[in-house]
């Protein structure tokens, strides 16, 4: 009997055991559900793509179950194009040790990437990641950032400007030359553009305030101009738009947005669904899924036809069928 007692005992103090290590596993579980995260987002300038980019992000994250309000606070500043703007909220963050970080363009990676090598970074409107020297190797980062890539198909737009205007034998190209994936599109609207026998006009831009006087000394020298995803000359569409509205040169984008504010065309990316695409990978890092060292850069894979139907009929630009089906398939 006393053997029997025992034996009771001791299975009783085993199931106490185990089930205190069980609420122990739970409570863990319950704490890491509901913890607050706080997230920082750094957006070098507001225009529409990089506006589309932000919002995106945080649909993305709260279709993962990152929700502002529930488990979820967003520290979103912008920087307004300003460099040292761009370091202070890089510095606020990691003072503030916020546990992960969206940039959205290639300076304001470029900065928080400077400021930490702590906290996970995902960035997005960013085209290298290699070549803007934020990570080892766009297929394995080996740093703490990764993101989504905004490369365009470069030489897709350049047949798409050929196709629209195919007595063309001059481009113009404007762009920011300090601006590493600028510099990196225009290489490839290089070589695009000579393998159709087209002839090459740079000119370049520090700020918006040289905008005007640079599109102003392609005029009479281009038949068309190609602007890539820059971000100096997106924040201020009018003023390039301004000058080629009166020289009635047809204008080329790198984005839809950009196309939107006073350009003929273009075939690109969705901002939105790039930085949705942002927020997923922002949510698997947060969960604890995935590391930003071992995320691979990621792409969209499918391009959209955008025309600017206003501008088109005011340049008197004729638009083949095949590519206003595109177009109208892509509504």
């Amino acid at each position: 009997m006393k053997k029997s007692v025992k034996a009771v005992a001791a299975l009783a103090m085993i199931a106490m055991l185990l089930g205190a290590a069980g609420c122990g596993g739970d409570t863990k579980k319950q704490a890491s559900k509901n913890k607050t995260y706080n997230v920082g987002i750094l957006q070098l300038v507001e225009h529409p793509a990089l506006d589309a980019a932000n919002k995106g992000f945080v649909d993305g994250l709260k279709s993962k179950g990152f929700e502002e309000g529930k488990n979820l606070k967003f520290d979103k500043q912008n920087a307004q194009g300003d460099q040292s703007n761009l370091q202070t909220i890089a510095q606020r963050f990691v003072s503030n040790k916020v546990d992960l970080v969206c940039t959205i363009a290639t300076p304001a990676a470029q900065t928080m990437a400077n400021a930490t090598k702590e906290i996970p970074i995902v960035g997005t409107a960013i085209t290298d990641y290699k070549v803007a020297k934020l990570v080892k190797d766009n297929s394995q980062p080996g740093t703490n950032v990764t993101g989504t890539t905004d490369m365009n198909p470069v030489e897709a737009q350049i047949e798409l400007l050929v196709k629209i205007m195919p007595k063309a034998k001059t481009v113009g190209f404007i762009y920011n030359s300090s601006e590493v994936n600028s510099q990196l599109q225009i290489d490839l609207a290089k070589k695009a553009a000579a393998a159709r026998g087209l002839k090459t006009v740079e000119a370049t831009v520090s700020s918006v305030n040289d905008i005007q006087q640079s599109a102003q000394n392609l005029v009479g020298k281009v038949d068309a101009i190609y602007v890539p995803t820059d971000n100096v000359l997106a924040s201020a569409m009018p003023n390039l738009i301004k000058i080629t509205d009166e020289a009635k040169i047809p204008v080329f984008c790198g984005e839809a947005g950009m196309t939107k504010a006073g350009g003929a065309a273009t075939l690109g990316i969705d901002y939105y669904k790039l930085g949705f695409q942002t927020g997923e990978m922002a949510a698997d890092i947060l969960s604890g899924k995935s590391k930003p060292q071992n995320m691979a850069i990621q792409a969209q894979k499918t391009f959209t036809v955008t025309l600017n139907e206003a501008q088109i009929k005011k340049l008197g630009l004729t638009i083949p069928d095949d590519i206003l089906k595109e177009a109208k398939g892509a509504k």
